[in-house]
């Protein structure tokens, strides 16, 4: 894991001198008191090498497999194997190439440029998932055996693999010592003590032994659940997770200000900047203003004001409660 660089914030607006230094001092100590206590770089997304693909060889036909399986990398959706509008991008696939290099694991592998990759799939109305995604830690329960999980966990690497997810299948309790199931706070609590950012939790039920699972996905900001076979784990999360084909402003970072009322001490500061650093498209959150219980954070995300707001949309903890002065406005509930 990379070092944690910790900056303190942003001065706040405009007030008097002495004021202006208090609120520096106060906040610029609580960012630096953070970096001591939390584990601020476990909440950072990892970067997947959506365009490192391993490949057979140099022939055209190798080059358009690999292409195809890159831009479902790239966009995180499996029709974009296929899709008619991206057909160009595979038929011209080594015109794309940047390099070669070897694999972990001695293979050959194509690596495509990006910037011309993702310049076309724009170009044909559909939309790059932001190669910074979630680390998402994968738990079955009840624990299979050893020889079914080394299976298992074959399977759902691969299948994370060709989807652009990371993930880690741990032996994670989801019950605490009263055998009463963890909620997703303390689920997801627990996952950042091992450098998850979200956990997908695979129950199997009475029909197990037939492949089915029921799946629920716990994130910072909701919960969603889906039956499925052991693969549709990883699929269903990539299709929560991904952009949906056709918002090219995805691809535009843009500035943001996000004003959130209800932040009172340095816990509910701490919740609130995890969450945001958390959200896929957010490469920085700043504090602007500090006025009260009230902290603006100055962000830095993907599709600007709408892509954030859509993407906040199901958290329960941060809710909308309007818009003005070109800034959205939530309040925290902790």
């Amino acid at each position: 894991m990379p070092d944690c660089v910790c900056k303190p914030p942003r001065a706040p607006g405009v007030r008097s001198a002495a004021a202006n230094h208090r609120t520096r001092a106060v906040w610029a100590g609580l960012a630096w008191l953070l970096c001591g206590v939390l584990p601020l770089c476990a909440w950072a997304a990892r970067a997947v090498r959506v365009y490192e693909v391993d490949v057979s060889g140099q022939s055209t036909a190798a080059l358009q497999d690999a292409m195809r399986q890159a831009l479902v990398r790239a966009t995180g959706r499996r029709e974009s194997a296929n899709d008619p509008a991206l057909a160009s991008l595979v038929e011209d696939a080594p015109k794309y190439v940047k390099s070669y290099s070897p694999g972990p694991r001695g293979e050959m592998q194509v690596i495509f440029d990006r910037a011309a990759v993702e310049r076309s799939i724009a170009a044909a109305g559909r939309s790059v998932w932001d190669p910074e995604r979630p680390f998402t830690l994968v738990v079955l329960y009840p624990a299979p055996t050893r020889a079914e999980g080394d299976a298992a966990r074959a399977a759902l690497e691969q299948a994370a693999a060709s989807r652009g997810l990371l993930i880690s299948m741990i032996p994670l309790s989801v019950a605490d010592a009263s055998g009463n199931e963890l909620g997703r706070e303390a689920l997801l609590a627990t996952a950042r003590r091992y450098g998850g950012d979200e956990v997908l939790i695979g129950r199997a039920d009475a029909g197990a032994a037939s492949g089915q699972w029921h799946w629920t996905l716990y994130t910072s900001f909701s919960s969603e659940s889906w039956n499925g076979p052991l693969t549709a784990g990883i699929d269903g999360t990539v299709d929560l997770l991904a952009p949906p084909q056709g918002a090219s402003l995805a691809q535009t970072e843009a500035k943001v200000l996000l004003e959130v009322g209800g932040v009172g001490n340095l816990t509910d500061y701490a919740n609130v900047l995890r969450m945001l650093e958390a959200v896929p498209g957010v490469r920085g959150a700043n504090v602007a203003q500090v006025s009260g219980s009230t902290v603006t954070f100055d962000i830095t995300a993907r599709g600007g004001s709408d892509a954030l707001d859509r993407a906040l949309a199901g958290s329960a903890r941060l809710v909308r409660s309007g818009a003005g002065n070109a800034r959205l406005l939530y309040q925290y509930h902790p």
